[in-house]
């Protein structure tokens, strides 16, 4: 089974950076899909970026592209988003999910989630 587990977030200023870890418990290799998702209070979920098994094609969102590089380490299971140029409306719960040969093009279907890592911005 398949289990995930974010770090990296925190309080950090307008204009600063965060990397986020996405770490699975077991080796996930390439095989799988690995998406990051962010939820603010009252807000629904929000998928930000993916990164595809096999293929390896990314996608961002049109609110983080350009600012936010998704990337993965398959010797260590860890996929990462570096978040540079950080506004206050990134403020959010950040999430990673993971599926085996998911499809990127329906990122909320995967089946393993992590609990999420705290990002806030804020001058």
């Amino acid at each position: 089974q398949v289990q995930l587990v974010e770090s990296g977030g925190g309080l950090v200023h307008p204009g600063e950076s965060l990397r986020l870890s996405c770490k699975a418990s077991g080796s996930i290799m390439s095989w799988y899909s690995v998406g990051w998702f962010r939820q603010a209070p009252g807000n629904e979920r929000e998928g930000v970026s993916c990164i595809s098994g096999g293929d390896g094609v990314i996608t961002y969102s049109d609110r983080v592209k350009g600012r936010f590089t998704i990337s993965r380490d398959n010797a260590t299971s860890a996929v990462y988003l570096l978040m540079n140029s950080l506004k206050p409306e990134d403020t959010a719960r950040y999430i990673c999910a993971a599926d085996f040969w998911g499809s990127c093009t329906q990122p909320h279907s995967f089946r393993f989630w992590g609990q999420g890592t705290q990002v806030t911005v804020s001058s």
